[in-house]
């Protein structure tokens, strides 16, 4: 059997219910170390606890700890799973996907229901990842979440519900396999990943939603809190009202990188409006253009990205890549 490690995080799957009041909270033991016997079967496991916190707690800073955890630690085992709370999973996935350069499995998975609630997925979600840490196909395949019999990318994969426990989705290519009783499998193949070596995270970046009637005050505010990056979520392919225009060529003159994404689940920004705060004149302007990458996933590699570089040319041509 393989070795695996299970690196836990804290979350709802290492959270129970009080059946009295019907609260999830954290415990003083990880409830699935009770059932060691159930996943020991699919192969040799060790376990770590290298921070027990509700993934809304999870920081940059816990991203990076956790990935120098899991890059001391591959050398002795054939694959990783990491738990995780499912709220800021997918920008962890795609956090440790960037900084870690391995060709060795390394899962991410979670629980929508914690241990002891009617209908939990928390074990089984940890077995599914055990099996498929364990497969050979699953090499050099970059970080990947399984959840729900489905194996996603962590470039892909997005939260789609509060509650549904096939919450896990990528919307716009469909999982990379899946998980069956009998087997592990794969239909597609990675094409190209990308590696940011990173020692720390210092950049302060914002991520802004675009909203109808959205003015310049926000801009102002923002461009006064002297950020390192800003990424915002677009309408459509790409555009924003045009009341921001004149406080984004201010942020843009100042040298700090503006990325933009759309706020759809499906589609690419491209420049092709041409009216004021089109895309067309926001490209022109100087606005990367972050095609496939959603506005929290934009904004991690962006921070990545600006330990490495603070050009903004050379920031494009990072975007550009995706």
């Amino acid at each position: 059997m393989k070795k695996i490690l299970i690196i836990h995080t804290g979350g709802t799957i290492s959270m129970l219910e009080n059946k009295e009041t019907g609260a999830v909270n954290v415990t003083d033991e990880h409830p699935l170390t009770r059932l060691q016997d159930e996943y020991r079967k699919f192969a040799n496991v060790d376990e770590y606890v290298v921070f027990d916190l509700p993934s809304p707690h999870i920081t940059p800073k816990h991203m990076l700890t956790l990935a120098d955890c899991i890059s001391q630690s591959l050398s002795k085992y054939d694959g990783i799973v990491v738990t995780h709370g499912t709220d800021t999973l997918e920008e962890t996935a795609y956090f440790l996907d960037l900084v870690i350069d391995s060709e060795k499995p390394i899962i991410i998975t979670g629980a929508m229901r914690s241990s002891n609630e009617i209908g939990s997925d928390a074990l089984y979600n940890l077995i599914s990842s055990i099996r498929v840490a364990s497969a050979d196909q699953a090499k050099n395949k970059g970080v990947l979440v399984v959840m729900n019999d489905e194996i996603h990318t962590a470039a892909n994969v997005t939260k789609t519900s509060t509650s549904n426990v096939a919450t896990f989705q990528s919307t716009q290519y469909g999982p990379i396999g899946i998980v069956t009783k009998e087997m592990i499998i794969f239909h597609r193949i990675i094409l190209k990943q990308e590696y940011y070596p990173v020692k720390d995270v210092h950049s302060n970046v914002f991520l802004l939603k675009a909203f109808a009637g959205m003015d310049e005050n926000l801009i102002h505010a923002l461009h006064m809190a002297k950020p390192d990056g800003l990424v915002i979520e677009a309408f459509g392919q790409g555009n924003l009202p045009g009341s921001i225009v004149d406080g984004l060529i201010k942020i843009i003159n100042d040298n700090i990188p503006v990325i933009l994404v759309s706020r759809c689940y499906q589609g690419t920004v491209q420049p092709t409006y041409a009216y004021q705060g089109g895309g067309r004149q926001l490209k022109e302007l100087g606005v990367i253009f972050a095609n496939g990458l959603t506005g929290p996933k934009a904004r991690i590699k962006l921070l990545l990205a600006l330990e490495k570089t603070k050009n903004i040319e050379s920031l494009s041509k990072l975007f550009s890549e995706q």
